[in-house]
């Protein structure tokens, strides 16, 4: 409890240096993520700063903020709940635990722009937030069963691994696949559907750590000798490089005949180079790095009280062995 309330307090001490060193005519368009240890988020970040570099005369600045631990569900809605209170010109927010992120929004009710990016709320809450700019979560879901029904078109079985629990762009994922490659909407869980089974013990839920998705994947390949198709929803394991090549390297025959596929969302350079290696058998990769560019002029819309489009998709980037289109040179 102890680190996790200094880890709380060394990020907001960054958010709040950060708020002071702006020009005092200067208001606030905060972007809150899910936690800055994750290097998704960071190309939002990257995207943040873009639009500050091309936007040094106007009146608002963006401030890129969240968590150090991605697993801090608690701290993100602090944070969150911190920058309302002290006032900021309006918020981005990618929450971790989307009912309890929107139960204290809520609770707030702020009388300024509140979106989510990235992550959006829960389909009960979405009318205390003016727009989702981010993923089609469930499209993506579907780019990913698509991929694995051309590797196995009969089927098998099949483990995904999830991020958070209460996460709802990471579940939307998960319907869409499942939904996908059973043929039918609303599916719960792969009974046999088109072949496709998901074996005991799957999902598996990494809360969005890296280490932990790594020795998920290892326990699930040694348990599950016969498995057919992991599928990252995230791209969790990805993000810790050499941990994801330890792992595989255990698998790599599998991976190269193809007994065993591994699909995986996210395209960041370390995984690129991880499928370029042969380590997955496709990518279905977001834009992260355009969420945080174009998330400070929408909420500047929103401010000026124009119509906003609802939600704000910014497309998937599809790579596979045929096709490696984009991770070719990432």
């Amino acid at each position: 409890m102890r680190n996790r309330i200094l880890l709380l307090g060394a990020a907001m001490v960054m958010a709040l240096q950060a708020t002071a060193g702006q020009a005092a005519d200067k208001k606030t368009l905060a972007i809150v993520v899910k936690g800055l240890d994750n290097p998704f988020f960071e190309q939002i970040n990257l995207g943040c700063k873009k639009w500050m570099s091309e936007n040094a005369d106007s009146e608002y600045e963006c401030l890129y903020t969240g968590p150090a631990s991605s697993a801090d569900e608690a701290g993100e809605v602090q944070i969150v709940d911190d920058l309302l209170t002290r006032g900021v010109a309006a918020i981005a927010i990618s929450p971790s635990n989307a009912p309890a992120m929107a139960n204290r929004v809520r609770q707030i009710a702020p009388s300024v722009p509140v979106m989510t990016v990235d992550a959006d709320f829960l389909e009960a809450d979405r009318d205390i937030r003016a727009t989702y700019l981010g993923t089609d979560n469930y499209l993506m879901g579907v780019k990913m069963a698509e991929e694995a029904a051309i590797l196995k078109p009969n089927g098998g079985s099949v483990c995904l691994q999830l991020g958070n629990v209460a996460a709802d762009n990471i579940n939307a994922r998960a319907q869409g696949f499942r939904d996908t490659a059973a043929g039918a909407k609303g599916v719960d869980r792969l009974t046999g559907q088109n072949g496709w089974s998901e074996i005991e013990g799957c999902p598996v839920f990494t809360n969005d750590q890296a280490d932990l998705a790594n020795q998920q994947m290892a326990d699930t390949f040694i348990a599950n000798p016969d498995l057919d198709a992991f599928i990252l929803i995230g791209g969790w394991a990805q993000f810790a490089p050499q941990a994801y090549t330890q792992v595989t390297d255990q698998v790599m025959d599998k991976l190269k005949s193809k007994d065993l596929i591994i699909i995986a969302g996210d395209t960041l350079p370390p995984q690129t180079k991880a499928f370029r290696e042969g380590r997955s058998h496709a990518q279905v990769g977001q834009r992260p790095f355009e969420m945080g560019y174009k998330a400070p002029d929408v909420m500047i819309q929103l401010i000026n009280g124009e119509k906003v489009d609802d939600p704000l998709y910014t497309g998937l980037d599809v790579c596979n062995q045929e096709d490696p289109g984009f991770c070719a040179n990432n």
